[in-house]
């Protein structure tokens, strides 16, 4: 059976696509950014919760902030992608859900009113979601650059809040000269899918 997307199109997404390490100066706007949030804002989360939230880094003294965070590795590329995301988790989530799942708002108080039940949602839910927005960044004819080497207590004191748990940097644009690695092995259809 063949797959819907056309072949270019699943290159394009999957197959050719990669984790970029640099990247060119041509600028990601914030049209494009619209337009990506616009394309992956309806992928699915549990009771429409939505809890993905994006920081956008544009500034130099903002980049330095962050740059001052990353893992050593990792500190040039963040501080010469065209854009960078911080994606994080809003534990206060639930806030949102009489307005975000409206036939069912008490889902608020009756499923989301203790922090810890709110944490552990928040970071399933924005995981999944952050997966489509690095489908979206490519979907765009850009590279997404996600990674989770840097301190995570800092990044959330320099840019985020208590109710906000940092989940990756993903450094987007253009990909540059020698942006890609060797592409590493995966398993196998029959060591990853059983039948019962």
């Amino acid at each position: 059976m063949s797959l819907a997307l056309d072949p270019a199109a699943q290159d394009l997404l999957f197959r050719e696509a990669r984790t970029a390490n640099t990247f060119t100066d041509e600028p990601v706007s914030d049209e494009q950014v619209q337009a990506i949030y616009d394309l992956v804002k309806y992928g699915p989360t549990a009771f429409n919760q939505s809890p993905l939230r994006v920081t956008l880094v544009r500034s130099p003294e903002a980049r330095e902030r962050l740059v001052a965070h990353m893992a050593e590795g990792n500190r040039p590329k963040t501080a010469t992608a065209p854009l960078v995301a911080i994606l994080s988790a809003d534990n206060e989530f639930h806030e949102e859900l009489p307005a975000l799942f409206p036939h069912f708002p008490q889902a608020k108080d009756a499923f989301f009113s203790e922090r810890p039940v709110r944490e552990q949602a928040a970071a399933l839910n924005a995981g999944l979601q952050a997966a489509y927005f690095i489908v979206g960044v490519r979907a765009a004819g850009l590279a997404a650059g996600p990674m989770t080497g840097f301190d995570f207590a800092g990044v959330q004191k320099e840019f985020l809040d208590d109710d906000h748990t940092p989940l990756m940097v993903v450094n987007i644009g253009k990909p540059g000269d020698d942006a890609w690695f060797p592409r590493s092995p995966r398993l196998a259809y029959d060591d990853v899918v059983t039948t019962v």
